[in-house]
């Protein structure tokens, strides 16, 4: 049985690619024989990583772009499938997010987040899967959190999104599985990267607030999660459809361990 070893000759598209779990997906997918079209707004970024998977000996197309234009995505997308020939897999990781009350969040401040989570991810879904349909297969992954479905203080806006991209994906799962088409989510839980330490935990006490809820007593790495991304792309997980996959050392199980930070109101 073919496994992590099956990317040799395909096409993945990586949003948010420039950084953190998107360019750790990159760099794997590279690693493993896949041609890796790189997609994200800031264009330094994206030749960086598509620098250091071509010295590693991979190959990269940079694909600046903004999800949350419909056509640009579809463009970018027949770009990349007539150019490699292919389109194989994608994952869809760009997000947008901050920390609020509910309260407080502007029409701005949700549409911000959910034109790029939802409605960004939808029209990169459909522009691939449309091809994927028309080569007879594919496999289409995106990132959640278990706050869409726990909930999560300081979430709301994020959390409705990350909502509707799981009910879609499990709607498309049932709709395009029997064309060969798998359509899955990953769910990571606390994750270490840079981007985590400086908008979600940038004190050692809101660390140790978190950990301490964790029944693995620790934060995610990036290598493990990305793996387990890379197992869902993967013909290994032919046969796993609809699925939501929770990488979070049980961190879920305790029905939410984040807890709304100071903001700076006088409220905790």
């Amino acid at each position: 049985m073919k496994g992590f070893d099956s990317f040799g000759g395909k096409t993945a598209f990586v949003t948010g690619a420039g950084t953190g779990l998107g360019r750790a997906f990159a760099l794997r997918f590279a690693e493993l024989g896949a041609t890796v079209a790189l997609a994200a707004r800031q264009v330094d970024r994206l030749e960086a990583t598509a620098e250091t998977i071509r010295e590693r000996g991979g190959k990269a197309l940079v694909c600046p772009l903004d999800i949350r234009d419909p056509q640009a995505v579809e463009a970018t997308v027949d770009r990349v499938a007539k150019t490699t020939g292919r389109f194989d897999v994608l994952v869809n990781n760009a997000a947008g997010n901050f920390i609020c009350r509910a309260e407080k969040i502007t029409p701005n401040g949700w549409n911000s987040v959910v034109n790029i989570v939802l409605n960004g991810s939808a029209y990169c879904t459909m522009a691939a899967g449309r091809r994927m349909l028309a080569q007879g297969g594919g496999k289409i992954l995106s990132v959640t959190a278990s706050y869409a479905w726990v909930g999560g203080p300081g979430t709301v806006h994020s959390a409705a999104a990350k909502a509707g991209l799981i009910a879609m994906s499990k709607t498309l799962a049932a709709e395009w599985g029997g064309r060969n088409v798998q359509v899955n989510c990953l769910c990571p839980g606390f994750v270490d990267t840079e981007q985590s330490h400086a908008v979600l935990w940038p004190t050692r006490e809101g660390q140790q607030r978190i950990i301490d809820r964790i029944p693995a007593g620790r934060f995610g790495t990036v290598e493990e999660t990305v793996e387990a991304g890379v197992y869902l792309c993967s013909s290994a997980a032919d046969y796993v459809n609809g699925e939501v996959f929770t990488i979070d050392g049980g961190e879920w199980l305790n029905k939410g361990a984040f807890v709304l930070p100071d903001l700076g109101d006088g409220q905790a």
